[in-house]
């Protein structure tokens, strides 16, 4: 086995990286001890039998008795990753250690990553529904458009538990947040703003339904793809996920549909939004060029045409980076904590809302002084959405995540707010090693 591919600094560190013991970037380690014959006994044989048959009587008590209660599946089938393409599941799996590291890093989730092989979209659904009995819940990771609308919808149907396509409602979620916020600094409101998608995958088909729920016109929204503008009457390039964003338009480019418009959403490809549109657009236009590694219009392009414009990007070395660690540990850690049977659109809302008014809050000194100096924390047309490392976005998504599941009926177990907050402070604390518990004490 060689490598072919000529290689950069960066790579040749990663594969480093990834090479030295233990391959790869997770493992599994006991949670209980097993230090004596006794010890032994209650882990295996005979003293196993006592939660077994507990659960072969309540299968909920799985929940009690098991990790399943605090376990994921992060699941692709590798025929969508990143911006590398269908490589396949074997290629794939070093992306799902990395989501697996990201949901112990920042949430404390546990998570099997399992990478299969299968293309057929009912069999890799009958696959991942046969899985239930293990987790509490299902991320859908990196598998393709359209197959993946298809996929979700199937398995939300048959399964009873939540199955979540971080690739289209993580990205939702994120980028919902900051384009409420971008929406309040500009002094618009849902219902008068006008939008233009680039790019009619998962990821800009669920940010635009989302921003539909919290009030955006759909007769407001122009929805491009490859081949242009979604307009009655084309024919070519549809499926049955582009067809409710055809809309009784002349324009047919993407030229022609941002001229005169508020706001530009892109998950496409880079560069595909020249200085020239965007000088045509509205001012103080919001461009959400969250294409990577390249965004459609670099922040310092479009700030040439347009001083005002708001530039929200996928990259973390420009300002509002939509970053889906913002999105899926915590929507996870409430959702395990509630025992959820399902993710419900409300409570992605509540999400949204929770990092939304989080951005508004005074940041602490000790997030600050993780990040470079020159970074803005106040919030702004630079400072959208909270930074990753904050901990307070682990109390504020989780809580909301499982409040919302309890008030629409689709959690298993009751969450007390008071006595859950303070657990999901005292976990934040234990991640990022320092109190929050004063600042959330002065807001009370």
């Amino acid at each position: 086995m060689t490598q072919k591919t000529p290689l950069s600094k960066i790579d040749q560190e990663a594969l480093e990286y990834h090479e030295s013991y233990p391959p790869g970037k997770i493992r599994i380690t006991p949670s209980k001890p097993v230090d004596s014959q006794h010890d032994l006994s209650l882990a295996y044989s005979p003293g196993v039998a006592a939660p077994c048959m507990a659960i072969h009587e309540d299968k909920e008590l799985s929940y009690k008795y098991t990790s399943r209660a605090n376990l994921i599946a992060v699941i692709s089938n590798g025929s969508a990753v990143l911006g590398l393409g269908n490589i396949g599941p074997y290629a794939s799996k070093p992306v799902m250690e990395g989501k697996a590291m990201l949901f112990k890093k920042y949430a404390d989730v546990d998570v099997f990553d399992l990478e299969v092989d299968e293309s057929d979209p009912d069999k890799f659904i009958d696959i991942v529904k046969s899985l239930e009995p293990t987790f509490g819940g299902i991320n859908l990771e990196d598998i393709k458009a359209p197959e993946c609308f298809y996929i979700e919808k199937k398995l939300k149907e048959q399964t009873n538990i939540p199955v979540f396509h971080d690739d289209q409602h993580g990205t939702a979620v994120i980028a919902a947040a900051a384009f409420t916020n971008a929406l309040e600094v500009t002094g618009r409101t849902f219902e008068e703003t006008t939008l233009v998608v680039n790019g009619a995958g998962a990821a800009a088909i669920a940010c635009t339904n989302l921003l539909i729920k919290l009030g955006l016109k759909k007769e407001n929204i122009l929805m491009c793809d490859s081949k242009g503008v979604l307009y009655e009457g084309r024919t070519k390039g549809l499926n049955e996920f582009k067809t409710p964003f055809l809309r009784k338009t002349e324009r047919r480019t993407l030229a022609d549909a941002v001229a005169g418009a508020d706001a530009f959403l892109g998950v496409s490809v880079g560069g595909v939004l020249k200085k020239e549109m965007v000088a045509t657009m509205n001012e103080k236009p919001l461009l959400f060029a969250m294409a990577n590694p390249d965004p459609e219009i670099l922040p310092t392009d479009a700030h040439a045409v347009m001083p005002n414009a708001i530039v929200v990007t996928g990259r973390s070395d420009f300002p509002n980076q939509v970053n889906n660690v913002l999105g899926f540990p915590y929507i996870f850690r409430g959702a395990l904590d509630a025992q959820c049977k399902s993710i419900e659109p409300e409570m992605l809302m509540a999400a949204v809302k929770a990092l939304a008014t989080l951005a508004k809050k005074p940041v602490p000194e000790a997030v600050k002084s993780f990040y470079e100096k020159g970074e803005v924390f106040d919030f702004g047309p630079d400072y959208l959405i909270p930074k990753p490392n904050d901990p307070r976005v682990l109390v504020d998504v989780s809580l909301a995540i499982a409040t919302a599941a309890c008030d629409l009926g689709v959690a298993r177990k009751k969450i007390h707010k008071k006595e859950y907050k303070q657990q999901l402070i005292e976990l934040a604390e234990k991640i990022h090693g320092f109190s929050i518990k004063n600042i959330y004490a002065e807001s009370e």
